[in-house]
Order: C-alpha cells, then sequence, then structure tokens
C-alpha cells in the first residue's frame, strides 16, 4: 500500500508504536472531528494528516482502519470543490499531461515501475516553476535558495559581461 511505502520511506514506521494510545487509534477510528480534537488537545498528536476527496475509497471503514492504526487523521475537502486539494489536482495534470502512456498500462507491475521512474524524474529532474525553477529534492534537501543565488549571480554576470562588450565595441 501506498501509505505504507511513503511511512517507510519517511523512516516513520518506527515512530507509529511510540505513538501509540488507545485514546489516539479510538478518535481516529471514529473520524469525529471533535473526538480528534479532545485527543490532540491532551496531547496525543496523529502521525500525518491525510488531505483528500470525498471519494468512497478515502470514506470506507477499512481505509479509516488502517490510517488510525498508523495514526493518520484524515481530513475531507468539500464536495465539488477541487481547489481544496489543488496541491494534488495540479500534481495529476501534470503527471497526465507530461507522461500520458501510465493511463494506458494495464499490468500492475510494469505500472509501479514506471511511475517509480516517473517520481524519480518528477522529483529530482523536473523543474518547478512553483519553487523557482529547482526540483522538489533540491528544494527539501536545502540546495535550492543556492541554486536560485547561484542562476540569479549567472545571469548578473552574464549582462555585464554583455554591456562590457558592447562598450569595447564601439570603443567607449
Amino acid at each position: 500500500m501506498c501509505f505504507l511505502a511513503a511511512l517507510e520511506a519517511e523512516g516513520l514506521l518506527e515512530v507509529i508504536d511510540a505513538r501509540d494510545t488507545a485514546q489516539l487509534r479510538e478518535a481516529l477510528l471514529s473520524g469525529h472531528p471533535e473526538q480528534i480534537e479532545r485527543a490532540v488537545d491532551g496531547g496525543q498528536v496523529p502521525l500525518l494528516l491525510a488531505v483528500s476527496d470525498n471519494g468512497p475509497q478515502m470514506r470506507s471503514h477499512s481505509t479509516r482502519e488502517f490510517l488510525a492504526g498508523v495514526h493518520i487523521a484524515q481530513h475531507f475537502g468539500r464536495p465539488h470543490t477541487p481547489t481544496d486539494q489543488a496541491w494534488i489536482e495540479t500534481l495529476f495534470g501534470h503527471v497526465k499531461g507530461e507522461w500520458p502512456h501510465l493511463e494506458k498500462i494495464v499490468d500492475p507491475g510494469d505500472l509501479e515501475a514506471e511511475l517509480d521512474h516517473v517520481r524519480e524524474q518528477y522529483n529530482s529532474v523536473r523543474l518547478h516553476a512553483s519553487i523557482g525553477y529547482v526540483t522538489p529534492d533540491d528544494e527539501h534537501e536545502g540546495r535550492g535558495d543556492a541554486i536560485r543565488k547561484a542562476r540569479r549571480d549567472g545571469l548578473d554576470q552574464a549582462r555585464q559581461e554583455r554591456l562590457d562588450h558592447h562598450r569595447r565595441s564601439r570603443g567607449q
């Protein structure tokens, strides 16, 4: 399951047992915001918050049980309001637009392998306008500011070199 893979990738599986309390688990399982709020006010903080649409797969009891078991709270966007999940709508739009072949893959193993490749490209190669044309990995690892500064410095230097060249060529 993607949630387990993500928790493992981020080193969070070990944290679950350390935070495990019956009160938190029951509050998350209930799905009632006020019960979850009482648990949080009592110092029982969920590991993560899953923000999703109101689709049946996310609203199902088995999904709620699983997420409660790994201490992930759920928050649902308003019905018929895709801007509540704008970040994921944008991600899906980019992935579907830039890698349209993914929708044609029918073998789950092939799809998983191809999604691994796309994830690597999206996070480590593709420059993202919303974070100043660096990769998410660059930003996440703290390299984004240095890359943007080096780019600005390079543009400033190139501009100065052009001005100097034109001044020399005109005899000024």
